[in-house]
């Protein structure tokens, strides 16, 4: 199989995403749950799952963001994707998602809920499509970007990486 990134885009009708890149909801449970967000007091109903195709061309990045629920990447076309996310105590870690074992590369990484994450295709890649499958399902109210200036001051030690990870303010 060889599609451009366009040919992805235009096939599976992705749309652009907040974070970056480009999306399409494929599927969301219709069963609901009641779900805790992290840090909240009370309880919210959500899908028990959503799931998505996402796409980052080269060039792209999916700029740090968390969500409150676990997010599950699963690999599937074009070049090699690297996944870096940065835990509440601020050690950054980077997974790099592909078909190929011998170079380290995974075909899923769980990403667990409040996790600050982005993600960018490897310079080798002219693209990277992802499945994401989110549970308690994906909803925008529980969507957050990075805001660098304030990510600096809690990891200050992450400077340089930052200004990369984060949305150009």
């Amino acid at each position: 199989m060889n599609q451009s990134a366009e040919q992805i885009i235009r096939q599976y009708d992705l749309s652009a995403h907040p974070e970056g890149g480009f999306y399409r909801e494929i599927y969301r449970s219709p069963l609901d749950v009641s779900f805790l967000r992290p840090g909240a007091s009370s309880t919210v109903m959500r899908s028990a799952s959503t799931f998505i195709y996402f796409l980052l061309r080269r060039g792209d990045r999916s700029h740090l963001h968390r969500i409150g629920s676990d997010e599950l990447w699963h690999f599937y076309l074009g070049g090699p994707l690297k996944v870096s996310m940065i835990s509440d105590e601020g050690r950054l870690t980077e997974t790099i998602l592909g078909t190929n074992p011998d170079r380290q590369q995974s075909l899923h990484l769980m990403v667990p809920a409040g996790v600050w994450f982005g993600a960018e295709p490897l310079d080798e890649s002219d693209y990277s499509l992802v499945g994401c499958t989110v549970a308690p399902g994906f909803d925008f109210q529980d969507f957050e970007l990075a805001k660098y200036a304030e990510l600096r001051t809690t990891y200050p030690h992450l400077e340089g990486e930052l200004k990369t990870l984060c949305l150009p303010e």
